[in-house]
């Protein structure tokens, strides 16, 4: 009896397809910086460096089943008052997106897929600060869903306020 109902979520001929789907196409490093100004007097610094990041998501409508979902991420090393290196890395990856509703959809933009991008940024500015001649950098784990999470609460409760939010 089971076997005569069939699988829903199989492909259905002729585009009928309904399925939520969602993949990664491809992934790329958009821009990458890395710069070291002080060379070579940093290198014989005795002053542990101050490490600063900073990154942003951000994520456009390529069409209406491809995102572009980037990822920056900044690093900047100080010591002194003197900058020992920077690191300006803009890492994106084409996201398809079919049969899902407009919420899931930029919740999957904004926090899972980052978390996927996520592990090869970071290994890419750990090879380029090591290519430097610093330490690789392994920047800690982001939790891009509690982020994603709090800033949607963050809105809601700006919206509940009357507040208008900035552009």
């Amino acid at each position: 009896m089971a076997e005569d109902q069939g699988n829903p979520a199989e492909q259905q001929p002729n585009g009928n397809d309904t399925a939520p789907r969602v993949g990664v196409i491809s992934q790329y490093v958009k821009d990458l910086s890395f710069e070291n100004p002080n060379s070579p007097a940093v290198y014989q610094w005795q002053t542990q460096p101050k490490i600063e990041v900073d990154f942003n998501i951000g994520s456009s409508k390529l069409n209406d089943e491809i995102y572009e979902v980037a990822l920056r991420i900044e690093v900047r090393a100080t010591a002194d008052g003197q900058t020992a290196f920077a690191v300006d890395l803009m890492y994106a990856g084409l996201i398809g997106i079919r049969n899902v509703d407009e919420a899931d959809t930029q919740a999957f933009l904004l926090a899972e897929a980052p978390r996927i991008l996520f592990p090869f940024a970071r290994h890419i500015i750990a090879q380029t600060v090591q290519e430097g001649g610093f330490p690789p950098l392994m920047l800690d784990p982001i939790d891009f869903h509690a982020l994603y999470v709090a800033r949607a609460e963050q809105e809601m409760a700006g919206q509940a306020s009357g507040e208008i939010g900035q552009a």
